[in-house]
């Protein structure tokens, strides 16, 4: 027989603003994470802030950001308007507040659901709020959202504006850390779609005369482009063009009202509707779309009055209509193309020239791979049947929507005992698993017929689905799981070498990790402590004693699946693969993986020795 629970008055609850949202933080800022991914939440909370410091200046007012971080503590200071004083406490305290909603004093903003704020008050340990406006101050202080401190409003000779400062909440965030590389590619993108601003982060200035032309050129190497870049500009919109010479699938970055959609949207998908439609009507011929849009990369920022995202972190853009009467998304970009870059081409003819060398070198090219991808295609479809390598998690099972792939991770990992123990310990509606055979291939300096022939290769391009373009990538995060041993970084470096040589993109949009695994088990019979170094290790012993069994694992295989849970679970370390600046992909790769090894003999003893200083 059936148990019935009691349903009655009792079980009604009702959640405060910022009890709401500390119970369901995902809802606000997407996923939580430790900082490892420029989607973590710690960095949308600093993007929430920031939005509305850009949105002063977008309206006029304030010229200068300066923000800072120290010991995870976050500090912004625009000089814009400030916040009318004797609202401080609500902006940033009630739900649905903003000035935002008055598109008399905000027209073109980020957001306007007047939630990003409070978000960040209440996933906060301290929140401090301090305007100045018209020779006045007005000053408070939250903790975990509840105010703390409602200083009055007192004379100042400040200069207007606000400063918010924050610290996220450790119980929240678990052992978060701010990583520079990720917002400093963050505060980048705005000041490129923000030409005339200025934003000093921990003294360092970002500056940007020519928009996002000066984003294709920072981000890419200049001479392994195929011609200048075409930079377009228009009312609410602006476009910058080119193709790669040596990058193989399309790349774009696209924005709408400064916040970069890292998911697309309507707008990324007009832009490519328009770009063949233009350059077939230039030509004259019926292009293949894949032959025109291959190896491009190019950047789309639209502004639109009341934009409408497919979820609260604005990754994506829903919108259809652009506002002031300027009609549909799809129809405006398409017009703005049709005409700009129409009337581009017929003034430049060695550009159109180039592009249309391009795209026939690039149809000669697809027609040769034609037969071996069809064979690849039906290969990877046949092993995906019979689910030998990939085992995938229950979001991507009977749907190729990439909404999903906020959600999920892709574990690559190499042998049976590897992979079987990630298997039986992973979250199986989110984390899949890739499982190698062997060490892959070194495929520097190879085209991309080695990605169809090579069934590795095949099977995880087809796994990712990232044939022609990583804008329907399935997994969020790619994650290489294998030994801390030289095996096990050898295949770690074979499998970067495969990303960078031909899909660098997954690697600039940050989306490639390596799993840090325990190298140290040590436990009493009260406690057991994991450690991930030698340092880890010693003070382990410190607090349980120097005769706490100490166990050394050497491979991923030995780690039961049990234990393996700890590791893949909220508490899993990731260190994520980022591109150095200073160097372009094709030295990296020549000096890494290329004949010169004299050379890295001489490059691993001068390291080591450094290292070795290092421990004594």
């Amino acid at each position: 027989m059936a148990i019935i629970s009691k349903y009655t008055e009792d079980n009604i609850k009702s959640l405060d603003w910022k009890e709401h949202i500390r119970m369901r933080p995902g809802m606000y800022i997407g996923k939580l994470g430790d900082g490892s991914s420029p989607d973590d939440g710690i960095y949308i909370l600093l993007k929430e802030v920031l939005d509305n410091s850009i949105d002063e200046f977008v309206m006029g007012a304030g010229k200068t950001i300066e923000i800072s971080i120290s010991d995870n503590c976050v500090s912004v200071r625009d000089y814009g308007r400030g916040i009318p004083l004797g609202k401080v406490v609500d902006v940033v305290s009630k739900m649905n507040t903003g000035g935002k909603y008055d598109t008399r004093a905000f027209k073109k903003s980020v957001g306007l659901n007047g939630v990003g704020t409070k978000a960040v008050n209440a996933l906060s340990s301290e929140f401090k709020v301090e305007s100045t406006r018209d020779g006045k101050i007005k000053s408070v202080t939250f903790n975990m959202g509840e105010l703390k401190s409602d200083e009055p409003i007192s004379d100042s000779t400040r200069r207007k504006g606000t400063k918010v400062f924050f610290k996220p909440d450790n119980t929240i965030f678990k052992n978060f850390k701010y990583r520079v590389e990720y917002v400093s590619k963050m505060l980048k993108y705005y000041v490129y779609l923000n030409p005339g601003l200025t934003i000093v982060f921990n003294g360092e200035k970002f500056v940007s005369e020519n928009g996002l032309k000066d984003l294709l050129q920072d981000n890419n190497d200049f001479e392994k482009l195929l011609y200048p870049i075409i930079h377009l500009k228009g009312n609410d919109i602006e476009i910058a063009i080119t193709h790669s010479k040596v990058q193989y699938s399309e790349e774009y970055y696209s924005f709408v009202n400064g916040q970069h959609t890292t998911q697309g949207g309507t707008h990324q998908s007009a832009f490519r509707e328009s770009l063949v439609r233009t350059i077939r009507d230039f030509f004259g011929k019926p292009y293949d779309s894949s032959d025109i849009r291959k190896s491009i990369i190019a950047s789309i920022s639209i502004k639109v009055m009341e934009p409408v995202f497919e979820s609260q972190t604005k990754t994506k853009l829903g919108s259809t209509e652009m506002g002031d009467q300027l009609g549909s998304v799809r129809s405006y970009i398409n017009d703005f193309v049709g005409k700009h870059l129409d009337n581009f081409l017929h003034k430049n003819p060695e550009i159109a020239e180039a592009i249309q060398k391009k795209i026939v070198q690039a149809e000669k090219e697809r027609k040769e791979l034609s037969g071996i991808r069809k064979l690849a295609r039906d290969r990877a479809k046949k092993s995906n049947l019979h689910n030998k390598k990939l085992r995938d998690c229950r979001v991507h099972l009977n749907d190729m929507n990439k909404e999903n792939r906020l959600d999920s991770t892709l574990f690559i990992t190499e042998g049976d005992s590897a992979s079987g123990s990630i298997t039986k310990s992973r979250n199986v509606n989110t984390q899949a698993v890739f499982s190698l055979r062997g060490k892959p291939l070194n495929s520097f300096s190879m085209t991309k017929k080695i990605v169809y022939e090579n069934e590795e290769f095949n099977l995880l391009q087809a796994a990712l689905n990232i044939e022609d373009s990583i804008e329907y990538l399935r997994y969020n995060n790619i994650v290489i799981a294998t030994d801390a041993d030289v095996d096990g970084m050898h295949i770690r470096l074979l499998l970067i070498t495969f990303f960078l040589q031909f899909f660098p993109e997954l690697i600039k949009e940050g989306h490639l990790f390596i799993l840090q695994t325990p190298l140290f088990r040590v436990r009493n019979r009260k406690e057991t402590l994991y450690c991930y170094s030698e340092h880890e290790r010693v003070e382990a012993i410190e607090k349980l004693g120097s005769k706490s069994e100490i166990t050394r694992f050497k491979g991923l295989g030995e780690i039961s699946p049990n234990e393996f849970k700890n590791f893949i679970g909220e508490t899993m370390r990731l260190d994520p693969v980022m591109l150095d600046e200073n160097h372009s992909i094709e030295e990296m790769l020549s000096f890494y993986m290329g004949k010169n090894t004299p050379d890295r003999q001489k490059f691993i003893i001068e390291n080591l020795k450094v290292e070795l200083d290092k421990v004594e």
